[in-house]
């Protein structure tokens, strides 16, 4: 069972009231904590709290609780299986006399919770889609959760009447246009009936009107002015009746000159002339005794001043595609959305066109990992890559206390995940035994084994399988060694690439950190942190993460100026081909010069990457909340001086700080602390 306290330290704490372990604590409200509430919808997730400074404030416990729950809920079968089995629901339900045993599986309090349970014992086969979207809906805050999961059964197949009538409202899939384009219909049906819809309901006038309107958007002109019509307002009708047809417009003009003249109305007249329509205007005049009137108007006919027009076929020769035309709508709206810190609703317009792989993009630049991992799957193949990368920050993300078991069985969703589980192995701090029971787990050999293998390896030339091995043995620094002089080797060329580089580095990387930060490992620490951090600025180019470029440079110069190191870098060198980039990748208002061409071309050439890079790695993140004012207690980001917007992330000494988004595009490129302690990062 949890239990949320406030306190007079400014802290808003999470404990577990079973073993009195405190799972969680939230620092940055700043002032006293007089009051909290728990949303009844979602007990753990969200929190309301009062303050003295009159303001009610809302937090949310998702990230650090309840996302490893979700993932528990929702792992694959057994390790190295390439295909989900059965999910393992490892919550409790409703067993109260278990809830208060230590290691138990938490109690769920949500009022969903009985609803779920009971479909769940109606599943008599493997239904992981539903599960999958009903714990995530109960697990993800607001946000257009519901409208994704909409899209993800529309593009699986999923009958349209199973559709809840939510979805009409949200953003919808391309091929529901023409349904869309039925739903006013449905709203005309009102004119049929005799009352309204009660008290504070619409008025049967304003449901028509609102159907029209709609047509008309939607470029149904002839359903709009028949509406219009029945609302009595013809010429709204009749000025946009030739968008159907010419021969549309002289009916409806003939319909209109009908009614008046049965209304014995002179109003009918033009519309007569106007449609050539002799015969019936001479009748009227005749029928009315004005002779003198037929007689004008039948000899203006003889005259040829009045004919019909001429019918012309509608064209649509320069008519864009409707199908394009969507397309661009909806990837507008998605920047737009995710600029706005709404990365879920950035993904449906993505799946409305069916781009899978710009939707997962979104999710995952926008830190919605645990979201993207389950839709990636429900997916399938479309989204196997970026299902791939996404289940590798999340195993990152679980690299702590605790749930290492959780990174692992991450690591297992992926095909090809050798490496992988050979990082974490490597980067895990437990003692020997515990060592040897992980890799045992991953499936790689036992400490001893790994550094004669290593040897083995070194002795055929085999430089990326020996470095790899001996982190994993119990002489790690060994790895460091091999693997810093193998990249100053490279560096020290003309051809070296960043894909040439950065594997090793980032292997290198997972070396333990509390060997790392050893006193004699000063020199190969400092060497290892200088060198991804300039890769780190490459790749933040490449994946055009313009925010932290400078940082990630000087970052890179003040290492330079402070450690004495021998690597292959000058910070002259540096400052050129920042200067360059700054000048070449954006319009200024003076022109780059020859140098700074040069520099920028060179750059450009080591930058490049040799496959085509995933749209997933590409873009800056923007998570939610990230267009949201400061915090009260105004932090300043450590890269540029200014009060950081949105999420703020800080660093291991508590009091520098940058935002979450520059935290987060930081440790794809380069995963150690901008502070230069040789702590990795991780802000997922």
């Amino acid at each position: 069972m949890y239990h949320t306290s406030g306190s007079w330290d400014y802290t808003i704490r999470v404990w577990d009231t079973r073993d009195g372990t405190c799972l969680d604590t939230v620092y940055d409200h700043g002032a006293d904590v007089y009051g909290l509430t728990c949303h009844p919808a979602e007990p753990p997730v969200h929190h309301g709290q009062l303050q003295p400074d009159s303001t009610v404030r809302l937090w949310s416990l998702t990230p650090p609780l309840i996302s490893p729950l979700l993932l528990n809920i929702s792992q694959r079968a057994g390790p190295g299986t390439a295909s989900w089995g059965t999910l393992d629901v490892k919550v409790n339900f409703c067993h109260t006399d278990r809830a208060m045993v230590p290691g138990s599986p938490p109690l769920l309090l949500w009022e969903s919770v009985p609803d779920i349970k009971q479909e769940l014992d109606k599943l008599t086969s493997d239904a992981r889609v539903k599960k999958l979207r009903w714990f995530s809906d109960c697990f993800s805050p607001p946000g257009g959760s519901n409208n994704l999961w909409d899209l993800v059964s529309v593009i699986n197949g999923q009958d349209d009447s199973l559709l809840p009538p939510s979805y009409s409202k949200g953003v919808m899939h391309m091929k529901h246009l023409l349904r869309f384009k039925t739903m006013p219909r449905r709203l005309t049906i009102v004119k049929m009936s005799k009352f309204g819809g009660g008290i504070g309901a619409p008025s049967k006038e304003e449901r028509l009107k609102e159907a029209a309107d709609i047509h008309l958007r939607l470029g149904q002109i002839q359903r709009y002015c028949e509406l219009m019509v029945e609302l009595g307002q013809w010429d709204k009708a009749l000025s946009v009746a030739p968008g159907v047809s010419m021969k549309y417009w002289k009916k409806l003009m003939q319909r209109r000159a009908d009614q008046l003249m049965a209304e014995d109305n002179d109003d009918a007249i033009p519309y007569c002339i106007a449609t050539g329509d002799v015969k019936k205007l001479v009748n009227f005049f005749s029928g009315r005794g004005q002779l003198k009137e037929a007689l004008l108007v039948a000899q203006g006919a003889c005259e040829g001043n009045l004919h019909a027009p001429q019918s012309s076929v509608n064209n649509h020769s320069n008519a864009v595609d409707n199908r394009q035309q969507y397309q661009r709508v909806c990837t507008e709206l998605a920047e737009w959305y995710f600029q706005d810190g709404c990365c879920v609703l950035a993904a449906c317009c993505h799946l409305a066109v069916d781009n899978i792989e710009l939707a997962l993009s979104s999710l995952i630049r926008g830190n919605e990992l645990e979201l993207a991992v389950c839709v990636g799957d429900v997916l399938g193949e479309a989204a196997k890559k970026s299902t791939a990368y996404c289940l590798e920050l999340l195993a990152r993300k679980y690299m702590t206390a605790r749930t290492w078991e959780l990174s692992a069985n991450l690591l297992h969703m992926i095909p090809d995940n050798e490496l992988l589980l050979s990082k974490l192995c490597a980067f895990y701090p437990g003692n020997p035994v515990e060592n040897n029971s992980l890799h045992e787990r991953c499936g790689l050999p036992l400490l001893e084994d790994c550094k004669s293998l290593a040897e083995e390896s070194m002795s055929e030339g085999q430089l990326f399988s020996a470095v790899k091995f001996y982190l994993l043995s119990d002489e790690p620094e060994n790895a460091l060694s091999i693997g810093l002089q193998h990249v100053k080797e490279q560096l020290s060329g003309s051809d070296w690439t960043v894909d040439s580089v950065h594997p090793i580095l980032d292997l290198l990387s997972y070396i333990r950190t509390d060997r790392l930060v050893m006193v004699k490992m000063t020199e190969a620490r400092s060497e290892l942190l200088i060198l991804c951090g300039y890769i780190g600025a490459l790749l933040a180019i490449r994946r055009q993460y313009s925010s932290i470029v400078s940082a990630l440079y000087e970052y890179t110069s003040q290492l330079l100026k402070r450690r004495e190191v021998c690597v292959p870098l000058r910070i002259e060198q540096l400052s050129a081909e920042l200067d360059a980039w700054r000048t070449c990748a954006y319009t200024n208002s003076s022109p780059p010069s020859e140098d700074q061409r040069q520099e920028f071309k060179c750059l450009d050439n080591r930058i490049c990457p040799t496959e085509l890079a995933s749209v997933a790695l590409l873009g800056p993140d923007y998570v939610t909340g990230s267009s949201l004012p400061s915090h009260s207690d105004v932090q300043l980001s450590c890269f540029t001086g200014h009060t950081i917007q949105g999420p703020v992330f800080l660093l291991e000494d508590g009091k520098s700080a940058i935002s979450l988004n520059d935290a987060l595009m930081w440790a794809k490129v380069n995963p150690f602390s901008p502070l230069g302690t040789g702590v990795r990062i991780n802000p997922f």
